[in-house]
């Protein structure tokens, strides 16, 4: 039987890379980037092309498990687990309620086009809140910021057509992910080589010097945790030396001039003090951004992960608005995403609508919904905390709760708590070995998908579905048909945007995800159609003009903005925008950071991948090490207020002194730290969710973490000689 070869696109990270897979008799045996496609032009990762051995994988799950009562498991048929789980989980809500149920979709979750659609209605379909993803363990701030800020209903500035960007903790190169104007995750090194070339000029923010710091024209290494002080600094010059567009502002944006009164004390001397970047720099960062004319500020993890993340993200949408970094009328809008239903784009603005402090409460912190999903950081309280509501039964779904949840002691507590703890995973991870049933899933190859997550994120109007391209390995089933067994055992509804899904009987993937995607401006059918992606070049909308009676404003200091400004301007300088916090006492900050080869820390089992490195090293600047009395390969201590972990120190140029920079999401339970060089450490073991969270989403300060550094009292301090992991 010959070899046949199939498009498709790879689903190992976000960045949904247009792929070529060659495959013998059902087994996929390499996998290319598709040089035909007219968006990513023959670009895939490292990651992305190791599908084949992911997909073979002797760890690989092929059957699901139960666990038995002496902690072992045994494979059970997958209807046969969903036929007791459904039995449980109605036991569970007749005695306690819809409440004491809670699912997590995690970030594999959202690698799958119908998954998360249909998680959040089988929980609305059982009257459980409990719905929770880990946009809220890193990112919730991207949305909480525009909600109280308001919308510009045209959108803002692309990259294609940018003059100047300000990347702030963002480095695409590795990441893959920046959407809202920044450098395109879609072959980003050739993205940003030919806007260079065509004069872009780049503002990097970044304690590193990032893949990204060294293509920009002004890199602002800046002290972690200090971008609400450079970004007031900066809104402070804009105002002072008039570069703001002032016409904008008059006829759509409120608050300007109390905005311009909280941060007059912000001045360039003063930020030169919290942020070591001489005061200068802040100056000439600011003429740049405001020179344009074109052009976009945007964020990533870094300071989305570090303190007061919303006043930050709030801040940046400042900087784009008083610069007027919008799309007016009669410009084209680069993409009017393909997938959603069609609706006017106008050149006007929309006032805010706060996506928080609304609908059912956290039992914890005070805390509430944010947009629809419930705050992860409280999770592992609801489950430990008893009373009504206690939640008892946990689905998790593509996510590792064990190594990805803030404050890993207090969330292993967590989930060792549960009556009830269902875990959908490719794998034993350090979650499915405490699970009472371990569901095996589907790989992206076995399934159809659409490119729904990143409809929005293309700067063309683009889309790309594909079928299956192998048959699945096994008695796996998709996480969207974990929740439609769920649903029809349980007489509970399924209902979607299109419609509910039928209950008597099994629907196909495109049936669920026609209903998902029900009015798109191109139907689903005519893009599946398309062999590979397409760009629909008929699909061409204009910014249309104002509704003459609409009377929106851009709110520069909607409340508690001004106020949380004057908190930040009133803290110590030893400070730098903690809650509280007494960093005096500590001599470095830990960030966040990603690895080139794997994606969080997912693919650390596949040959290739795993030659490049087997653990999250402590990133530390040479100096710093020296004087600790450290080399490379040494094994550190790295505490916090809260808790230490090991670390494996790697000298760096990359970084100033006093900052350490590792990959989260590593690691496992405590019970195997001796094991660091081979599994690495979780970070996440620092955080006090409890003490150190934001008010607003609950969000635990997981970057900018204040920490002390010193040799391991224990264990091997020479490692065995391997390579090491790319720098990032």
């Amino acid at each position: 039987m010959p070899i046949r070869t199939t498009k498709s696109y790879c689903r190992f990270c976000h960045a949904y890379c247009a792929i070529e897979v060659d495959v013998d008799r059902n087994r996929v045996i390499a996998v290319r980037g598709d040089a035909s496609n007219p968006v990513y032009g023959g670009y895939t990762c490292i990651k992305g092309r190791q599908l084949p051995e992911q997909h073979s994988h002797p760890e690989r799950l092929r059957r699901s498990l139960k666990r038995r009562p002496d902690g072992t498991f045994t494979a059970i048929a997958s209807e046969q687990a969903l036929d007791e789980i459904a039995a449980h989980l109605a036991r569970i809500i007749e005695q306690h309620g819809p409440r004491s149920v809670a699912t997590y979709n995690g970030t594999y979750a959202f690698q799958n086009s119908a998954a998360l659609a249909v998680a959040r209605a089988w929980h609305e379909g059982i009257d459980s809140p409990l719905y929770y993803t880990s946009v809220t363990i890193d990112q919730p701030a991207k949305f909480i910021a525009p909600s109280r800020f308001g919308t510009w209903g045209a959108g803002n500035h692309g990259f294609e057509s940018a003059d100047v960007v300000m990347v702030i903790g963002n480095n695409a190169i590795i990441s893959q992910y920046s959407p809202f104007g920044g450098i395109p995750p879609f072959n980003p090194v050739k993205r940003l080589r030919d806007a260079k070339r065509r004069g872009l000029e780049v503002i990097c923010v970044d304690p590193r010097r990032t893949e990204v710091a060294r293509y920009a024209d002004l890199h602002l290494q800046i002290k972690p945790g200090e971008d609400p002080t450079l970004l007031a600094g900066v809104l402070r010059v804009i105002f002072e030396e008039n570069l703001h567009d002032a016409e904008f502002c008059a006829a759509h944006v409120g608050g300007l001039d109390d905005l311009r009164a909280a941060v007059a004390d912000f001045t360039p001397e003063y930020v030169e003090r919290r942020t070591t970047l001489p005061a200068a720099l802040v100056v000439e960062a600011a003429r740049l951004f405001a020179r344009g004319p074109r052009g976009c500020a945007t964020t990533g993890t870094g300071p989305d992960m570090s303190p007061r993340s919303n006043l930050t993200e709030h801040l940046v949408l400042a900087l784009n608005t008083v610069c007027g970094r919008y799309n007016r009328e009669g410009e084209v809008v680069p993409n009017p995403s393909i997938l959603m239903p069609p609706a006017a784009r106008r050149a006007q603005a929309f006032d805010p609508a706060p996506a928080w402090g609304s609908g059912p409460r956290a039992r914890v912190r005070g805390l509430g919904q944010i947009f629809g999903e419930m705050p992860a950081a409280t999770l592992s309280d609801e489950i430990l905390e008893p009373g009504e509501g206690q939640v008892r039964a946990l689905i998790s779904v593509g996510g590792n709760p064990v190594v990805a949840w803030p404050d890993q002691i207090k969330a292993l507590r967590a989930i060792e708590a549960l009556e009830l703890n269902v875990c959908v995973d490719i794998k034993m991870s350090a979650t499915a070995r405490r699970a009472h049933y371990v569901i095996a899933p589907k790989l992206s190859l076995e399934r159809a998908d659409v490119t729904l997550l990143t409809d929005s994120w293309y700067e063309r109007p683009y889309a790309q579905y594909t079928e299956a391209v192998v048959e699945p390995d096994g008695d796996v089933i998709e996480e969207w048909e974990l929740f439609w067994g769920l649903a029809r055992r349980m007489g509970t509804p399924i209902k979607l945007p299109g419609g509910s899904l039928d209950l008597t009987r099994r629907p196909s993937k495109f049936e669920v995800l026609e209903k998902i995607t029900a009015g798109s401006r191109v139907p689903l059918a005519e893009v599946r159609r398309h062999d590979g992606g397409h760009v629909y070049e008929h699909v061409r909308v204009m910014v249309e003009p104002a509704d003459p009676h609409s009377r929106g404003r851009l709110q520069l200091a909607p409340e508690g903005i001004v106020e949380e400004l004057r908190e930040v301007r009133a803290e110590p300088l030893s400070s730098g925008g903690g809650y509280g916090e007494r960093s005096a006492a500590f001599s470095h900050r830990l960030i966040s950071r990603r690895l080139r080869h794997v994606y969080n820390s997912s693919g650390r089992d596949l040959s290739v991948l795993r030659a490049k490195g087997t653990t999250n090293p402590a990133f530390m600047n040479v100096a710093d090490l020296k004087r600790i009395g450290l080399e490379s390969g040494d094994v550190v201590e790295i505490s916090s207020e809260h808790a230490t972990i090991l670390g494996v120190a790697q000298a760096t140029d990359e970084l100033k002194s006093g900052v350490i920079s590792m990959a989260h999401a590593w690691g496992d339970s405590p019970e195997n730290d001796g094991q660091v060089r081979e599994i690495g450490s979780s970070t996440n073991r620092l955080v006090n969710n409890a003490a150190d969270y934001d008010p607003i989403t609950g969000m635990a300060r997981q970057s900018a973490i204040p920490v002390n550094v010193r040799p391991a009292t224990e264990g091997p301090r020479r490692p065995p000689r391997h390579d090491q992991p790319e720098s990032c």
